[in-house]
């Protein structure tokens, strides 16, 4: 997987944004402004992803390519290292979950928002991600 994938499949969310409030190094997704996810988009490829705490536990033991997260607090979030020895699916799936948890701890009002965003396709920034993927691959 590349950055540009892994990016895409961060993004790729109702209600996320990305934001750099810790340099041009570290990429944040927010879930109406909550962290799901810290990407550091150098070799090697990585992202902090939040985690149920056993299942993060778990994860760790089945895989050696996911570790305490890096900077984070280490009973919920891991730091998994894309580099191949993780299929896609398995990503996504950590990807999603990371997601579900932030989202889980939000207000039934955030819920609702995020919720209601889902159910909306906004094109235009379908098109502009589309073409931010394409430029930075060039």
């Amino acid at each position: 997987m590349d950055p540009n994938e892994l990016r895409g499949l961060l993004l790729d969310h109702p209600a996320v944004t990305e934001e750099q409030p810790f340099g041009p190094d570290f990429i944040v997704y927010k879930v109406l402004g909550k962290m799901y996810a810290l990407s550091v988009y150098e070799s090697p490829l990585t992202v902090n992803l939040k985690c149920e705490p056993n299942y993060a536990l778990e994860l760790r033991n089945q895989f050696e390519a996911v570790n305490p997260g890096f900077h984070m607090n280490k009973k919920h979030w891991n730091t998994v290292t894309i580099d191949g020895s993780i299929s896609k699916e398995t990503i996504q799936e950590l990807i999603q979950h990371s997601y579900n948890q932030v989202v889980k701890g939000m207000t039934k009002k955030d819920q609702g928002k995020v919720k209601e965003m889902s159910k909306k396709t906004d094109l235009s920034n379908q098109d502009w991600r589309k073409e931010f993927l394409r430029d930075i691959s060039e």
